[in-house]
């Protein structure tokens, strides 16, 4: 059996009970060497053999997995975030498929959740945007030009911008030249939820500057959008009717306007 798990964002303690309790009793843990906190494999056995992907292919992990179905071991795939988000997941499975070893997934902390969290911030704003996307620039490999970075910003969605770190010069000169505002609000968040985390509040225009100057390269979400303005301007939205005592639900009835009791 093959369970694919989510590490979180990065703290220790955001990885899942579930996902903490099976690499605890796994025999083969094939982890992202490169991306999660390795501080997490303590919660291994001692016997247990581990693997840093990293320098893998993925023809390499199915034979680890293989081999270690062949041998009846249980195997924990360690993956970043969650793996449904830029975990290359789906390739992995297809391979179990074809050799009927069974699998399952445990869904993690993404870190533009985190990033959110840190911020003290909400995707989806009442009057603002009810829209949240996790997309990511062109790089070595395509993104679908439908899917471009100024179509999704266009549609004031709360946009969450992965693998970009370091095509920020890119991104915000692709932004301000489809004409939208330099002084937009943008956030970028480091390392969401590790101790080395670091936060960034700046504009659309100086975000390629305030990346260098901090030194951030990878590893970092930016975030776009209309909703990112409620880290500097107050009133951007509207009060949720969810709570509000005119609004009825299956739960409660509207309160009456006259009655301030």
């Amino acid at each position: 059996m093959v369970h694919f798990v989510g590490a979180g964002s990065g703290a220790v303690d955001l990885i899942t009970v579930r996902g903490q309790r099976l690499l605890s009793e796994a025999d083969i843990v094939i982890y992202a060497g490169s991306l999660i906190n390795t501080e997490l494999l303590d919660n291994c056995r001692k016997d247990a053999r581990l693997y840093d992907s990293s320098a893998l292919t993925l023809e390499k992990v199915t034979a680890i997995m293989k081999d270690a179905e062949d041998e009846g071991l249980d195997t924990v795939r360690l993956h970043t975030g969650d793996p449904s988000v830029f975990g290359a997941v789906r390739e992995q499975i297809d391979e179990l498929c074809k050799l009927n070893i069974d699998y399952d997934i445990t869904p993690g902390v993404t870190a533009s959740v985190a990033c959110a969290a840190s911020l003290g911030i909400e995707f989806t704003l009442p009057g603002v945007t009810q829209s949240f996307v996790i997309t990511r620039i062109p790089g070595r490999t395509d993104v679908p030009e439908t899917e471009s970075i100024e179509n999704f910003v266009r549609t004031g969605a709360s946009v969450a911008v992965y693998l970009s770190s370091g095509l920020t010069r890119e991104l915000s000169d692709r932004l301000i030249n489809a004409g939208f505002a330099g002084d937009m609000p943008v956030a970028a968040v480091y390392k969401a939820s590790w101790q080395d985390e670091k936060k960034l509040v700046c504009t659309l225009e100086t975000l390629p500057e305030m990346m260098e100057k901090e030194g951030i390269k990878g590893l970092a979400v930016i975030l776009l959008g209309p909703a990112i303005g409620q880290l500097t301007k107050e009133g951007i939205y509207r009060r949720s009717s969810l709570y509000d005592p005119s609004f009825s639900t299956g739960y409660r009835a509207a309160e009456d306007k006259g009655n301030k009791a």
